[in-house]
């Protein structure tokens, strides 16, 4: 458990414009919603900010009126309006008037950015599905290596907080900038309109806001990123040490463990309060920003209301347009943050979803109709790092329905050849063959799909035992089911349960013990009737009783299937065809069991290591040597 196993880099940014673009494919299928979207952003805008116009017309006509001056064409509108309702020539029922206008429309506005909300919502929920069904599909596509390298909890953070903060940009952030983007238009307009001196006073303003944006936005932007990848630190040491609490507490590294995620918390700590003080040092300067653009209105506009080249409404109307124009400023500088987050947490999942499939299905797979199970290694190189051969020159032949173990000193390379067979890794040199067809020439699923494998860490997912064995593949009937629990004798403890083959299990088999979860194990593995049995060190974990029945299914399971078998245990694969013994990442001797004892060789060395009686065993020396 080491500390690099967590390091995760920040991602240097590829441009938010590049980002933006990719984001807005997802937009794609449902730009009939955006449309709608678009369409009830644009109508809102006028009825949520009808109170100016309103109050100009308020104070013009009926508080203040002067029959001297010419009316706006929007203010003859409502003057004849109030006319032929009867309520023109009385103040008091045409300020009713305005204010019934003023109420009508707010509350269609309101009905109007509800449903606009909903439809945001229903677009964010959507590409959030879409999303996270295309990365769920990528992670399972993605080589073996890639997961031996990425900690869970980081991949999960991509899934979860990710998806989440792009989920908040599409709901929110977007529908924010949108909508305030058209008030600004709209506002924009009616203040030309009402009087274009004070709307070039009110846009002075602008420049100190845009750059107090530019100002923040780098700074904002790399502590964004940089809390992205200490949360996925967070999440990965908390599924590893939650996954392996059992250890920490038996090692009594409680305090320690406290330690070191405090460091990792501290951190995050310390970057969130970095980019609080970018958000929260821009709103109240941008505010101010505001006050003193509205402060410089009331001024050159009571100067001309004193001398008469406006009117009170309109300077009252241009004081709540100046407002109304400073605050979704504001506000889209508000939902910066929000796009920031989201921005860094798009570098982070289009990274993940640019990681290549190099063990992908060749372009143009045959078809090899059914399997004979025929197995080929031929001059087998293969190293995890570089040039660090784990298997040198290795090649044998294992013909269909033939039963081969491999045994040998861990680390010899046993397990990595059942690897390299189901294109887990890729080799480096030499050819792989399955029925004589190089296994790269198939289609991943359709090789594997020939195979079943038992590991000796073996993996019960929650759900009940029905699912578990079936692996939730409805061509598996019950009947077929049940039949594989009972060729492993998985079925003597599975009646015991409460509910049987119903009965709920919890992840990782909680509540079941070794023994029985690598019986079912075997079940599943038999219940896809495969044409190879690979079984991994599978009867490392089970007792010597439940080996005894494991061994007799193996016999008559093994019949006709070519199987495959890791042991350790020598005493599983004496009735095996061949003994293939691995040393140092090549074939050191082959044969049966009985030939490999009669040349007194590794094999014989290690036979004799596990089964010689007290007095007999081989010096400690001589079996050192044998292994080094």
């Amino acid at each position: 458990m080491t500390t690099s196993h967590h390091e995760e880099k920040a991602l240097i940014p590829g441009g938010n414009k590049h980002l933006v673009r990719r984001l807005l494919r997802y937009l794609r299928p449902y730009r009939n919603y955006a449309l709608i979207s678009g369409l009830l952003a644009f109508l809102n805008a006028p009825l949520m900010l009808i109170a100016p116009p309103l109050t100009k017309a308020a104070v013009d006509l009926f508080i203040v009126p002067d029959a001297s001056r010419p009316l706006a064409s929007y203010e003859l509108v409502l003057k004849r309006g109030a006319d032929f309702l009867g309520l023109g020539g009385d103040p008091y029922h045409g300020l009713i008037f305005i204010a019934l206008i003023f109420l009508s429309a707010n509350l269609l506005g309101f009905a109007v950015q509800y449903v606009h909300s909903i439809v945001m919502q229903m677009i964010g929920q959507y590409v959030m599905f879409d999303l996270r069904q295309e990365i769920f599909g990528h992670f399972q596509r993605l080589p073996i290596p890639f997961h031996d390298r990425n900690p869970v909890g980081r991949l999960m953070t991509r899934l979860t907080s990710d998806v989440d903060a792009l989920n908040e940009m599409f709901t929110t952030g977007i529908t924010s900038v949108i909508r305030n983007l058209i008030a600004i238009v709209y506002i924009t307009l009616w203040m030309l309109y009402i009087n274009w001196r004070m709307t070039l006073l009110t846009f002075t303003m602008l420049p100190l806001i845009i750059a107090l944006t530019i100002l923040c936005r780098n700074g904002a932007r790399t502590a964004t990123a940089r809390i992205r990848v200490l949360i996925a630190r967070i999440n990965a040491f908390l599924q590893e040490h939650i996954s392996g609490m059992l250890i920490v507490q038996l090692f009594n590294r409680e305090e320690r463990e406290q330690k070191r995620f405090e460091s990792i918390n501290e951190a995050n700590r310390r970057e969130g309060v970095k980019s609080s003080l970018y958000y929260s040092s821009f709103l109240p300067v941008a505010e101010v920003v505001g006050v003193i653009g509205i402060a410089l209105i009331l001024w050159r506009g009571g100067l001309q209301v004193i001398s008469g080249v406006a009117t009170l409404g309109t300077l009252i109307a241009f004081i709540q347009l100046a407002r109304s124009f400073y605050d979704p400023v504001s506000e889209i500088s508000d939902k910066y943050n929000v796009l920031q987050a989201a921005m860094a947490a798009a570098e982070r999942v289009f990274a993940l979803l640019d990681e290549p499939l190099t063990n992908k299905s060749t372009a143009k797979p045959g078809d090899f109709g059914e399997a004979r199970g025929k197995i080929e290694f031929r001059n087998v190189w293969f190293a995890y790092n570089d040039e660090d051969w784990v298997l040198k020159d290795l090649s044998f032949t294992v013909e269909p329905g033939e039963r081969i173990a491999f045994v040998g000193h861990t680390g010899a390379g046993k397990t990595t050849i059942t690897s390299l067979l189901l294109r887990f890794y890729d080799i480096q040199r030499g050819q792989i063959l399955f029925d004589d067809t190089d296994i790269r020439e198939y289609d991943l699923t359709d090789l594997r799909s020939n195979f079943s494998i038992v590991l000796q860490d073996m993996y019960i997912y929650a759900g009940d035992i029905a699912s578990n064995i079936r692996f939730n593949n409805k061509a598996i009937s019950d009947d077929q089911m049940m039949e594989a629990a009972r060729s492993v004798h998985a079925d003597h403890f599975i009646k015991k349960l409460p509910d049987g083959y119903a009965t709920q299990v919890h992840e990782r088999g909680n509540g079941l013990s070794v023994g029985q979860k690598q019986l079912l194990s075997f079940a599943r593995a038999l219940a896809f009737n495969p044409r190879v049995l690979i079984l991994d060190e599978a009867t490392s974990s089970i007792d010597t009783e439940t080996e005894i029945l494991i061994r007799q299914a193996m016999e008559r399971l093994m019949k006709g299937r070519t199987s495959l078998a890791v042991a350790h245990r020598l005493s599983t694969i004496q009735s095996v065809d061949k003994i293939i013994v691995i040393h140092k990442g090549r074939v050191r001797e082959m044969g049966t069991h009985q030939q490999l004892l009669n040349e007194r060789g590794f094999y014989w060395r290690l036979y004799q290591l596990q089964f010689a009686q007290k007095g007999e065993l081989p010096r400690l020396d001589e079996a050192l040597a044998l292994i080094s």
